[in-house]
């Protein structure tokens, strides 16, 4: 017989994945408020030292529909939660029977960041493929841009928000020139690309 665990677990067959950096902390608010409180399990990376990002998570859970929480390792993932990396270890996703659960990592620094966002994306192209949704949102840099290249090679849905929208156009800019954005929508549009693209991969 299936533990409870595994049955909720099975459940879900749809992942979004997100990545952010400068810029990122109202870019992630305002993508979050466009998800209603059922919304497929979302996991985010935003560049945020560790005494932040719980206290971030629980501003967004005040915020938004959907309930978020700062990761701790090895969560169930289901439908109506949003999982934020903590500042001081990479986040994966990682496969539990039928299901995923999130994993942390402290391996050292990729792109000189930890958590990176890379570090996930590459997680996702791996264990998810076309089950996952990747959003790259503002950021100085290029974390993520090669991850989420290898997520629409695995068969990914992929997105990146807007020059006109972001705070800094880096990591956006970086994914877009090699073909790792399938594609491109100003920040009040992408909630709504990713839920639409979420139910459709």
């Amino acid at each position: 017989m299936p533990t409870t665990a595994t049955r909720l677990a099975a459940i879900v067959n749809r992942i979004i994945f997100v990545g952010a950096s400068t810029g990122g902390t109202e870019a992630v608010k305002t993508f979050l408020m466009g998800f209603p409180a059922n919304c497929p399990p979302t996991m985010i990376v935003q560049h945020m030292p560790q005494s932040f990002t719980g206290s971030f998570a629980s501003r967004l859970n005040g915020l938004c529909q959907p309930r978020v929480i700062e990761a701790q390792g090895n969560e169930i993932l289901v439908s109506g939660t949003v999982y934020l990396a903590p500042g001081h270890s990479h986040m994966r996703v990682q496969k539990i029977g039928t299901g995923y659960a999130t994993e942390l990592l402290k391996t050292p620094p990729v792109n000189r960041h930890r958590p990176s966002v890379d570090v996930l994306f590459d997680s996702a192209a791996e264990l998810a493929g076309r089950h996952a949704v990747g959003v790259i949102l503002t950021g100085m840099g290029k974390d993520g841009s090669c991850g989420l290249l290898r997520m629409r090679q695995a068969g990914a849905r992929t997105f990146g928000q807007d020059e006109a929208s972001c705070v800094v156009y880096g990591m956006p800019r970086e994914a877009a020139l090699i073909g790792a954005v399938e594609e491109v929508a100003s920040l009040d549009l992408l909630a709504q690309k990713a839920l639409a693209a979420s139910h459709n991969v």
